[in-house]
């Protein structure tokens, strides 16, 4: 259990699709923004990441990157957590998230990371 591969829905309502899991334990896909995203300008964007080994632990940890495809600015957002299976099989994903946004110069860095 807990392999990544498949569709994935946020509380928010954003939506993860996930390739198969490579034997190195990688995976692509995409990431789809939900309503409460507000921005009618976020599209369908690529994500990239790796899965610990579910051979070695039954609740493994996930990293992904989105590279949003936007139509006016560059962001990134890396997502970092890990897969929960309940006594009734039931998976769930815990994840923290952090969003990075192009700046015109390092005076502005400040406000460029969430």
């Amino acid at each position: 259990q807990c392999l990544l591969s498949g569709s994935w829905r946020s509380n928010t309502g954003c939506r993860m699709v996930v390739s198969t899991l490579g034997k190195d334990r990688r995976f692509s896909g995409s990431y789809l923004p939900g309503p409460a995203a507000g921005n009618s300008e976020l599209l369908t964007s690529p994500l990239e990441g790796s899965q610990q080994d579910t051979g070695l632990v039954q609740q493994p940890t996930f990293s992904f990157t989105v590279n949003w495809q936007l139509r006016e600015t560059a962001r990134t957002t890396v997502f970092l957590g890990q897969c929960y299976v309940d006594p009734n099989g039931e998976e769930t994903l815990h994840a923290l998230w952090l969003l990075r946004e192009a700046t015109d110069s390092p005076a502005e860095d400040w406000k460029a990371t969430q």
